[in-house]
C-alpha cells in the first residue's frame, strides 16, 4: 500500500495543482501524508465518527494534531490561490486553475474558503481510497495466478501506441477493478438522513432518522454474487449489475463525485505497472 499511496498522491497533486516536483510540491506532500496518517489506526479513526471526541487538546492528541495539520494545509492552499491570482501565467488546466476561473450564474467567483473546501475534499477523498483499492488489485493479481495470467494476456494483446482511453476500456482490466471494489470496498457503508417520514420493510421511520445502507453486505449477497467470497472478475463480464446491486461509490445524488476519475486512474496504473514488472 505504501507504493500505491505514493503513486496516487503524485497523481492527485498533479491533477489538482499541476505540479509534480519542487519545494512547494514536497512541502504539501509531506504535510498531506502526515494529515492522512493521523487516523491510520482503528482507535484514532474513532475521532472521525464521534463528535464528542473531537476536542482540540493540542498536537499530542489525534484531533488536535488533525486540526493543526488542516490549518497548515489551508495556509498552503491559500498561498497557492494568491500566487495564481498574482501571476496569471501560472494558470493551467489543473483543478485549482479551473476553480479560480469558475463563475456562478450571477458572475460571482468562488470564495477562497469554498475553493479550499473543494480541494481538501479531493485531496482527502481522492488519494487514500484509490491507493487502498489499487493495493487490493495487485494483491489479487498476484494471489490468483490464473487471474494474473488472463490479465497479462489482455495487456500483451495491445499495440504499443494504444490510446489511454482504449486501455481503460479493456474488458478484463475493467472486470478486475470492478471485482476488487466489490470484494474489498474502501467504504463499507454509506450514510443517508431522511428528510421526511418513510416506511422500510414494515418499519415506520421518522424524518431525521439516519440510515447506514451497507455496501459491503450488499456485495456479499449470494443471490446477486454466487460464491461471494471468491475473487471472480468474470462475473462483471457475464452480467451488468444495477446501481442498487453494485455500489462501491455509494449511490443516488450523493454518489462519490470522483468515481469516474478513480476508475480511470486505477485502470491506467494497473495496466502501466503490470506491463513493466512481475509481482513477487
Amino acid at each position: 500500500r505504501d507504493y500505491t499511496q505514493e503513486i496516487s498522491l503524485s497523481i492527485i497533486l498533479r491533477t489538482i495543482f499541476g505540479i509534480d516536483s519542487g519545494q512547494r510540491y514536497e512541502r504539501l506532500k509531506a504535510i498531506l501524508v502526515e494529515y492522512l496518517n493521523t487516523f491510520d489506526s482503528p482507535i484514532n479513526s474513532f475521532f472521525l465518527f464521534f463528535p464528542w471526541l473531537q476536542k482540540d487538546l493540542g498536537r499530542l492528541t489525534p484531533w488536535g494534531k488533525f486540526q493543526q495539520l488542516k490549518y497548515q494545509i489551508r495556509e498552503i492552499l491559500q498561498a497557492e490561490c494568491d500566487r495564481r491570482r498574482d501571476s496569471p501565467e501560472t494558470m493551467g488546466e489543473d483543478v485549482l486553475s479551473l476553480l479560480l476561473e469558475a463563475r456562478y450564474e450571477d458572475g460571482e467567483a468562488m470564495s477562497d474558503v469554498e475553493i479550499q473546501d473543494e480541494l481538501l475534499t479531493m485531496l482527502f477523498g481522492g488519494h487514500e481510497t484509490t491507493a487502498s483499492s489499487l493495493a487490493w488489485s495487485f494483491y489479487w493479481l498476484h494471489r490468483l495466478p490464473e487471474v494474473g495470467a488472463k490479465f497479462q494476456t489482455e495487456l500483451d494483446s495491445l499495440a504499443k501506441d494504444t490510446e489511454l482511453t482504449e486501455i481503460a476500456k479493456l474488458p478484463y482490466l475493467s472486470a478486475v477493478v470492478s471485482e476488487t471494489l466489490r470484494l474489498n470496498p474502501v467504504i463499507v457503508f454509506t450514510n443517508r438522513q431522511l428528510k421526511q417520514p418513510w416506511e422500510l420493510m414494515g418499519y415506520q421511520l421518522p424524518a431525521g432518522t439516519t440510515l447506514l445502507p451497507s455496501i459491503y453486505l450488499t456485495h456479499q449477497r449470494s443471490d446477486l454474487y454466487p460464491e461471494p467470497k471468491k475473487f471472480k472478475p468474470e462475473r462483471f463480464i457475464e452480467k451488468q449489475f444495477s446501481a442498487y446491486e453494485y455500489l462501491p461509490f455509494g449511490g443516488g445524488h450523493r454518489r462519490c463525485l470522483g468515481y469516474a476519475f478513480a476508475l480511470y486512474e486505477m485502470k491506467l496504473v494497473l495496466a502501466t505497472v503490470m506491463s513493466q514488472v512481475e509481482l513477487e
